[in-house]
């Protein structure tokens, strides 16, 4: 199974940088893992933060293959425990699921289109945490979902 993570605009914050490539090169011992940066072109003087969420959220819809699962992230979303959310991918696994795609919105939130579309709306925490933050915490969740479905001891 293919995983993808798709977000707008660049991770700003080395350290978060790192951590991301850090997960990322450990989740590729598992499973096809891709990041996708997409451009934000949705900012501008003359746009609300409104039009700019719907711009965005338009932009990732459309960079998600034909039948790929989608899981968005949002706050307002379902929360797991590490554990069940490596039952999750084993369950997508199993029902023969190709791709999930993993959609984070820009920092005024992700766009209600987006939500609508996902089979998954996800959330890490009844917290805020800042978009960048989520993209490293997803990818470190990831990689700890496939060492619980292996039964390996990262995850304690």
């Amino acid at each position: 199974m293919k995983h993808e993570l798709l977000f707008i605009g660049k991770t700003k914050d080395r350290f978060i940088q790192d951590g991301i490539q850090e997960y990322s090169s450990r989740l590729s011992h598992y499973t096809n893992f891709n990041i996708t940066t997409l451009k934000d072109k949705s900012t501008s003087k003359n746009k609300s933060a409104l039009e700019s969420i719907e711009a965005q959220g338009k932009l990732l819809l459309d960079a998600v293959p034909q039948g790929a699962l989608i899981v968005a992230l949002d706050s307002r979303g379902q929360q797991f425990t590490s554990e069940l959310f490596s039952q999750k991918i084993v369950d997508w696994e199993i029902s023969g699921t190709k791709q999930i795609n993993y959609l984070i919105g820009g920092p005024d939130g992700i766009a209600d289109v987006v939500l609508k579309s996902a089979t998954l709306v996800l959330s890490f925490s009844k917290m805020t945490f800042t978009h960048d933050m989520v993209r490293m915490l997803l990818v470190e969740q990831l990689y700890r979902a496939y060492t619980i479905k292996n039964g390996e001891k990262y995850h304690k």
